[in-house]
């Protein structure tokens, strides 16, 4: 190997998900925080019934909030455990580090806010996977994380 050739890694042989795999994955995901955010707004009305407030005055902060943080929270504690939400294990995709491993919570943190920046520009840097040369959003630049297939499970009889 000469001096110029980088080392084959696991990471580096690992198929990429194309840009309609990683949208359904988050269209599957976008229905899963939406009942996040039903449930909170179902505790937050339960809580303003049984302070007697009038529906719709009063401070709305610890909602907004909820909204804000449950998303990353959601999205961080599946990055952080197994690299997959449950949009992309039901279409086979895994954010891992340079190493192939599941990221840490600074890493899934930076990830999460990065994506603001790939959504802000008509998604466009969800759609740079298309010309990056590793098939890299701008997110997963600016996080150090990649987005891997992972093999079809095996059926088992029995």
């Amino acid at each position: 190997m000469s001096h110029h050739q980088q080392p084959v890694t696991p990471l580096a042989q690992a198929a990429r998900p194309g840009p309609l795999r990683v949208f359904a994955a988050i269209f599957y995901d976008i229905w899963l925080i939406a009942a996040i955010w039903l449930l909170g707004t179902m505790v937050d009305t339960f809580i303003r019934q049984a302070l007697s407030l009038p529906a719709g005055e009063g401070n709305f902060l610890l909602l907004q909030i909820w909204f804000l943080i449950s998303p990353l929270f959601f999205f961080a504690w599946f990055w952080t455990h197994g690299g997959q939400t449950l949009g992309m294990r039901a279409w086979r995709i895994r954010v891992v580090d340079e190493n192939g491993e599941s990221i840490d919570w600074p890493r899934s943190v930076k990830r999460y806010f990065a994506a603001f920046l790939s959504w802000a520009p008509l998604g466009m840097g969800f759609l740079w996977i298309l010309f990056d040369r590793d098939s890299n959003s701008w997110h997963d630049r600016l996080s150090g994380s990649y987005l891997v297939m992972t093999e079809k499970r095996k059926k088992t009889k029995g």
